[in-house]
């Protein structure tokens, strides 16, 4: 059956340009569905490294020859272009970090330890990932602080009238995440941003698993920090953004030493860069911040909203055939959602559920996810989870159905 999304996005030409989906496990071609662990690198991304290492490769900001120029202005042409993709308000306000989970761990060990003290309570929620977690966990030990935890409801949507009653003049840290990597619940950030702001606090939004799916507007979210990876918007490992409004970040102190973030040294005292590059230490992923332009510009080519399009009737009819099949329970059914899909099946292991497909060429995430206290709240181990990329069709969707029915038949 196919898609009604196919006469806006030639699918079939798209896979075209991800080399790695033309190949065969165990006999049988690939269904990549795991996008919201990574997804795929499509042949620009991957030239655009290429180019890099065999052209221009050098070390950029403090070289005068010709390729360290070169590099440079290729480096902060992709803190442009992250400033456009996010409608940041100023470029200073793009910091280069090595993934969402660094840029969580700037925040919490930078303006968490110098602004945050014994007492002060910090809102997480049930669906975050441990990234999202622990940094705060380790805050709250190291300071004194208090984590509150804002619960989650049988469809997998935050209970936002408890989020309230949560909120006081305790509340002075916010961090939550935008869509859920194992449920797909996209959750009301800016709701979310508005009433910690009604308190005074300040708000992080986790969007690893948004960026690549939903447009995100900074400064329409009023959010003070904001962070994301770029392996999951079709970009490179090793490589990840922290958004912060500038004047926060002008008041938090560097997170490490080193090069780059220093104006001067000397044995007595340290004069500490300007924005962003106090938090850019050492030498940077070079040639993946360089790659990610060509990754927004690969997503911009394709139209975000053409993507979400397609890739939300892929979650409809995955939603749809899955549905139908015995002793399979869909864990989140959150009114809005992403390309994500999560299940388990009576009597069957979650794990054996991911061998029996990856036998049939078919690639999905079995688990928690990164998110025990998530599955703690739902009653389970883990689940299978399938997540849907622009390159994905129907076709991929009914292989997966039919593998599923074949675990029921071995299993069972």
């Amino acid at each position: 059956m196919q898609s009604a999304i196919d006469n806006t996005l030639d699918i079939q030409q798209i896979r075209k340009d991800f080399p790695v989906l033309d190949q065969q496990i165990n006999g049988r071609p690939l269904v990549y569905l795991d996008n919201a662990a990574t997804n795929q690198k499509p042949t620009a991304v991957i030239n655009a490294l290429t180019q890099y290492y065999e052209g221009y490769n050098a070390n950029i900001h403090r070289g005068i020859h010709h390729l360290a120029e070169q590099a440079t202005a290729a480096f902060e042409a992709s803190r442009r272009a992250v400033q456009a993709f996010l409608n940041a308000k100023h470029w200073e306000e793009i910091i280069f970090t090595y993934g969402t989970t660094d840029g969580i761990n700037l925040v919490a060990q930078s303006y968490g330890r110098r602004f945050l003290k014994a007492g002060d309570e910090i809102i997480i929620s049930t669906m975050e990932h441990h990234s999202n977690i622990v940094p705060w966990q380790m805050l709250c030990e190291e300071k004194g602080c208090v984590l509150r935890v804002i619960p989650v409801d049988d469809n997998g949507e935050l209970i936002i009238e408890e989020y309230e009653k949560l909120l006081s003049e305790r509340t002075k840290f916010v961090s939550v995440v935008h869509v859920s990597n194992s449920l797909g619940t996209i959750n009301p950030v800016k709701t979310i941003i508005d009433k910690a702001h009604a308190v005074g606090a300040v708000v992080l939004i986790d969007g690893a698993q948004a960026s690549s799916h939903l447009d995100i507007d900074v400064q329409v979210l009023d959010a003070d920090f904001y962070v994301f990876s770029a392996h999951k918007l079709y970009g490179p490992t090793g490589m990840g953004v922290l958004y912060g409004k500038k004047a926060i970040l002008d008041s938090m102190p560097p997170y490490r030493g080193g090069g780059e973030m220093i104006k001067e040294v000397s044995f007595e005292k340290t004069t500490y860069n300007e924005l962003p590059y106090k938090f850019e230490a050492g030498t940077p992923n070079i040639a993946d911040v360089i790659a990610v332009k060509t990754a927004l510009e690969y997503m911009d080519g394709l139209g975000k909203e053409n993507i979400a399009a397609h890739e939300h009737d892929l979650l409809k009819y995955a939603t749809e055939q899955l549905g139908e099949l015995d002793g399979l329970r869909i864990i989140g059914q959150a009114k809005e959602k992403i390309g994500v899909i999560s299940w388990v099946l009576d009597g069957i292991h979650h794990q054996d559920t991911g061998v029996i497909l990856d036998q049939q060429g078919i690639a999905v995430r079995t688990g928690h996810h990164c998110c025990q206290p998530l599955m703690q709240r739902f009653g389970i181990a883990g689940t299978t989870r399938a997540s849907f990329a622009v390159y994905n069709t129907r076709d991929e969707v009914d292989r997966l159905v039919t593998g599923v029915r074949r675990v029921q038949k071995m299993m069972l």
